[in-house]
């Protein structure tokens, strides 16, 4: 599934404390002047760029450390090793193969149309802008597909009515790990959510490291447990390492060059 995205139907979603952050503003006053700015520009851009999601939603079950999503295909997962953690691994939150029944995963991307990171080069400071608010807005469509999934394509969630407030403090059922964060911290996970998704249909090209371009795109996987959560996977030992890259298929040199920080 394909959707698109104008400007003026993520406005609300805009979760403006991290567009606050990343201009390393404080002041209440000026966060106030520049999202009045910010805002006065997407008025103004809203009709030429837009946001773009794409998901899909699969029969999956848990089998160790791994999701087996419908057709076999293996999606290897990192579990957590430090001792003051709870050990937690994103399968554990998907029914195990063991228990004879299918669950469900979703798989998902957005991005934005590539002028807003690419236009703008004679005004730096629009420039810059634009590429904040285009990361903004990725991650505003990503707010908006998920709740569309839980009340209405996966629809596990169809009486959920939550403020914007409450959405943004991740108040619904399930969770949306995204690839890169503390979670799901292998960007190499990416090559594999393209081949199931083909995320070049909404414009998203993988780097050898598997970063996304345009940079303001956003990918995870979409998990609906009502106890599921999102933690930080910390620092894992070659043991894990080695166990991993046998999973993914790759070698432990290959493996290392996207987990470095973890280890």
């Amino acid at each position: 599934m394909i959707l698109r995205y104008e400007i003026h139907e993520l406005a609300a979603y805009i979760n403006w404390p991290y567009f606050f952050h990343a201009w390393q503003l404080h002041d209440k006053t000026r966060q106030m002047q520049l999202q009045q700015e910010a805002e006065q520009l997407l008025s103004e851009y809203d009709g030429r760029y837009a946001a773009n999601a794409m998901f899909q939603i699969m029969e999956a079950n848990s089998d160790g450390d791994d999701i087996v999503l419908d057709g076999g295909r293996r999606l290897p997962l990192l579990r957590q090793q430090e001792e003051r953690s709870k050990m937690l691994c994103l399968a554990d939150f998907v029914r195990p193969l063991s228990s004879g029944k299918k669950d469900m995963v979703g798989l998902f991307a957005t991005s934005v149309d590539q002028g807003m990171e690419m236009d703008f080069d004679d005004d730096q400071y629009k420039k810059m802008m634009m590429q904040l608010l285009a990361d903004r807005l990725a991650e505003a469509a990503a707010e908006r597909m998920h709740q569309e999934v839980r009340t209405r394509y996966w629809g596990y969630a169809p009486q959920e009515q939550l403020t914007m407030e409450e959405l943004h403090a991740e108040k619904f059922q399930g969770i949306r790990p995204a690839v890169g964060y503390p979670s799901l911290p292998d960007t190499s996970l990416n090559f594999v959510i393209d081949e199931l998704l083909d995320m070049k249909q909404i414009g998203i090209q993988l780097t050898e490291s598997g970063a996304m371009r345009p940079h303001a795109s956003v990918s995870g996987l979409m998990i609906s447990h009502p106890q599921s959560c999102y933690f930080s996977l910390g620092r894992i030992g070659m043991d894990q390492l080695s166990d991993y890259a046998a999973r993914r298929g790759m070698t432990v040199v290959q493996t290392r060059k996207f987990l470095q920080s973890n280890l």
